[in-house]
Formats: structure tokens, C-alpha cells, sequence
């Protein structure tokens, strides 16, 4: 899974935070980790 996100300028700490803590909080991520490994990667690009 890969994110390509766009943040404002000086967000890009809070939009990597969000994406280290996803998979604890997402439904679909806790409900098939026993079975399937997932593997993600962000990239942030900030916004002038």
C-alpha cells in the first residue's frame, strides 16, 4: 500500500504521524494482520 498524499505547508509531521499509526487503527488492517502481511510506504509532498 502506498500513500501519496498532499499536505499544507508544515503539516507533513502530523501526515507522517498519521500514517505510522494507521494500521492500528484500521478495522480492515487489524481483522486479516494474522494472515497477510501489509506493507505500506508514505510519500508526503507539501504544498507551498
Amino acid at each position: 500500500m502506498t500513500y501519496h498524499l498532499r499536505v499544507p505547508k508544515g503539516k507533513r509531521g502530523e501526515a507522517e504521524r498519521a500514517i505510522e499509526v494507521h494500521e492500528r487503527r484500521c478495522p480492515a488492517a487489524q481483522s486479516v494482520k494474522r494472515g497477510i502481511t501489509i506493507e505500506w510506504k508514505g510519500e508526503i509532498v507539501e504544498e507551498e
